[in-house]
Formats: structure tokens, C-alpha cells, sequence
């Protein structure tokens, strides 16, 4: 604990920043749920007590599942696959994308508490931004229509966004951060995907997100998305008990 407030205090602008996105993004998400209640010709709070007691198991066995990582043959060991997203999105998808950002805040929250960071915040932010990049859209397009129809399309869409949007910021963000932070040419990086990865081109960060970091993010929001599919009708009125909607 006394490491991750030091971690703070030396991060102090950049933790702003992201408590700024966090903010911002939850105001997005409240937007849209309030647009799709409005369509819908319903309105209920954003926060209830149920609301609130799943948004704490959600994000503790999303947590829990952040700890079970695994290497893919196609990218370097520094990229790995979790299912984080998986309980999450079943959350979205039950309660609205506003409880969604929740979920991935307090997911990153116990992260910290837990493990703390090595990366000075960097790689907790861009878990957060990337995620949400999936469970918005997601439980959005739901939130408007929620049958099995819209649920295909929502997973859909979540799973392309968050393959578009995850590739394009390691491009231009996650990657060059990660250089400075470690004081690694970008190069050195990108030498790593050359080594496990045929179709990376020497020094081209085009071909590494697109072959190392894309069928990561596809197989990740895919997973999810399917899972939650075959599941989600069924369990629904158990996570929903008590729950208006």
C-alpha cells in the first residue's frame, strides 16, 4: 500500500489524467443508458442497492480472472490473454453500460490494491480504456434493444471496436509509453514480435499491432462475447432478482 501511494504521488498528473477518462467515459455511458431508457419508455436509477452489490461481485471475479493469464504462440510473452471482460459484459448487459465503466474501474481498483503496478499506472490505464472500448458500445447497442437480435449485434460490434480501437492505441500510445517508460528503443519492442510472429515486418509498428496485438483483442472480445450468449438468458433472472428491468 505504502508503495502503490508513492506510486501516486510520483504519477501525480498522469493519475489525474486518468481519474479525468474515467470520468469522462462514465459520463458517456450514463448518457447513452438514459438515451436507451428514453427510447425504451422506461426510467430507472442508475445505481439501486441490487445494482450496487452486483457491480462488487462482478468486479471481484473479474479481478480474480486478471490473475489467470495466457501467452499466445503469435505475440511476444509481454502480451497475454485474460477473461476479464467475461463478467463484466454479463454485468453491462444486465444493469446498463454506466454499472459496465464501474465494473472496469473497480476491477483496476483491487488490481492495484492487490498487486499494485509496474508500469507507473500505464499499463492499468490502458486495460481500463480498452476495456471500456468493449463494454460500452456493447451494452449500449443492448441497452436499445434487448432481445437476441441486438445482443448479436452488441457483442458484434464490441468485439470490432475493441479490435480496432485496442490495435490503434498500442500503436500510437501504449507502445511508444512503454518504450520511454523502459527506456527501451521502440525497435527493441517491435524485434520481439519479428522473433515469434512471421508476418511482423523488421521495425514496423503497422505489422506488429496487426498481427500481434489485433488477434489478441479479436480472440479476447470474441471469447467473451460468446460466452455470454450461450449464458446470459439463462442467468439472467438470478443476477436480476429483485430488479425492475
Amino acid at each position: 500500500m505504502k508503495e502503490l501511494f508513492q506510486n501516486v504521488t510520483d504519477n501525480l498528473s498522469f493519475v489525474l489524467m486518468f481519474l479525468a477518462i474515467i470520468v469522462a467515459l462514465f459520463a458517456v455511458a450514463v448518457l447513452l443508458e438514459k438515451l436507451a431508457q428514453k427510447k425504451r419508455g422506461v426510467k430507472e436509477p442508475i445505481f439501486t442497492t441490487r445494482k450496487i452489490a452486483m457491480t462488487g461481485m462482478f468486479s471481484a471475479i473479474a479481478t480474480i480472472l486478471m490473475l489467470f493469464e495466457f501467452p499466445l504462440p503469435f505475440a511476444p510473452n509481454f502480451y497475454k490473454l485474460d477473461f476479464s471482460e467475461l463478467p463484466i459484459l454479463i454485468g453491462a448487459f444486465a444493469f446498463g453500460p454506466a454499472i459496465g465503466v464501474m465494473m472496469e474501474f473497480i476491477k483496476i481498483l483491487l488490481n492495484l490494491l492487490t498487486d499494485g503496478t509496474t508500469t507507473a499506472f500505464v499499463g492499468e490505464f490502458a486495460n481500463f480504456v480498452v476495456g471500456c472500448s468493449f463494454i460500452i458500445p456493447a451494452s449500449a447497442i443492448y441497452a436499445f434493444c434487448k432481445n437476441k437480435k441486438g445482443a448479436i449485434v452488441s457483442c458484434i460490434a464490441g468485439t470490432l471496436i475493441l479490435t480496432v480501437f485496442g490495435t490503434a492505441f498500442n500503436a500510437i500510445y501504449l507502445l511508444p509509453a512503454f518504450s520511454k517508460l523502459y527506456g527501451m528503443p521502440l525497435d527493441t519492442i517491435l524485434g520481439m514480435g519479428v522473433k515469434v510472429n512471421p508476418l511482423v515486418s523488421e521495425g514496423s509498428i503497422i505489422s506488429f499491432v496487426v498481427a500481434c496485438v489485433a488477434p489478441l483483442n479479436l480472440i479476447k472480445g470474441a471469447a467473451s462475447s460468446v460466452v455470454t450468449l450461450l449464458i446470459y438468458k439463462s442467468i439472467s433472472p438470478i443476477i436480476k432478482f429483485g430488479h425492475n428491468k
